[in-house]
């Protein structure tokens, strides 16, 4: 939109920064994150089994870490309190978790450029402690009729 003749410009250093996020969301509204720089797949499952109290079934995409020899090996380790099932290949459309990966682009990225990594993932973890705090937006991503066979 153009106000007063002049395109407007949201001001950044033209840098790109990456960060890598996980998250887990269920259908009664908890959201599970960890926001960094490096894979930890193995921290996050260690981190949601210990606070699940209950086995976890867990959605995942293809992910090269998901499927891992280490983390296949935990899971397996650890069956009685955790289940991996994977997605189809290119089947974003199925997993729940990608309603919460648009917000994040939408709400916490695309409304500003961070200076740095570190201001972009300061960003990320705020949207995302927020979403955290709001069960009914965590469970409103299990009503597209692709990801209701898991609600």
């Amino acid at each position: 939109m153009m106000v007063g003749g002049l395109t407007p410009v949201i001001p950044g250093t033209g840098q790109r920064f990456r960060c890598n996020m996980i998250s887990m969301v269920t259908n009664r509204g908890h959201l599970a994150i960890m926001v960094f720089t490096a894979p930890v797949m193995l921290r996050f499952l260690k981190r949601l089994t210990r606070h699940a109290g209950r086995k976890a079934f867990l959605i995942v995409d293809g992910h090269s870490v998901h499927k891992s020899a280490k983390v296949r090996e935990w899971v397996r380790d650890h069956a009685e309190k955790i289940e991996l099932f994977l997605l189809p290949s290119y089947s974003p459309d199925l997993n729940p978790d990608e309603y919460l990966n648009q917000g994040v682009k939408s709400n916490a990225l695309g409304r500003r450029r961070p200076r740095d990594r570190r201001e972009m993932m300061a960003d990320v973890r705020a949207y995302l402690r927020s979403t955290q705090r709001q069960p009914p937006i965590v469970r409103s991503y299990f009503r597209a009729d692709p990801v209701r066979y898991a609600a």
